[in-house]
């Protein structure tokens, strides 16, 4: 007996600060009906404290971040039919550790310049990170490598309608 079960989706939007993770992955989980979390809400008090203070956060810092992010896509149970959550994942090792933690988990590379990011990030008032990091986020940021096949790259700067097409 066969059936035609749509496979769950577990998809990070991931890239630098000022790339459109919220955004697109809000689009993206809109159009699959599925849920979205931003990855920012699950950061401790010590690290919003931190990056609001202009202070990048390390390894260590990234750690249980990134844990929380691991168990928001693994979670079956919350999220049946899937999630989207929106995280940097700058590292091939944080890629890594979300894979572990969340196996047949995909994600979604925004790419675009520095330059971008940064004046992105400058017109977002209120928000924890300030335009400073954005060039830690570049030194940090290891480009999805040509054997990391679970991840799609798409041009930043395209409309975000565009990008959740072509997505979908």
């Amino acid at each position: 007996m066969s059936t035609n079960v749509a496979p769950r989706l577990a998809l990070v939007v991931m890239g630098v600060s000022g790339s459109g993770k919220t955004s697109v992955g809000q689009g993206i989980a809109a159009r699959f009906g599925v849920a979205f979390c931003d990855g920012d809400d699950l950061h401790s008090a010590a690290n919003v404290a931190k990056m609001h203070a202009g202070i990048a956060l390390d390894d260590i810092d990234r750690a249980p971040w990134l844990d929380a992010v691991g168990a928001v896509l693994a979670d079956r149970v919350r999220y049946p039919d899937g999630v989207v959550v929106a995280c940097s994942a700058l590292k091939r090792a944080y890629r890594d550790r979300l894979r572990v933690a969340a196996g047949g988990c995909h994600f979604l590379y925004l790419a675009l310049t520095r330059e971008t990011a940064e004046r992105r990030v400058a017109g977002r008032p209120g928000h924890f990170m300030p335009a400073s990091l954005v060039a830690t986020q570049f030194a940090t940021l290891e480009r999805p490598a040509p054997d990391e096949i679970d991840v799609a790259e798409i041009d930043a700067t395209l409309p975000l309608a565009t990008i959740v097409e072509r997505f979908a």
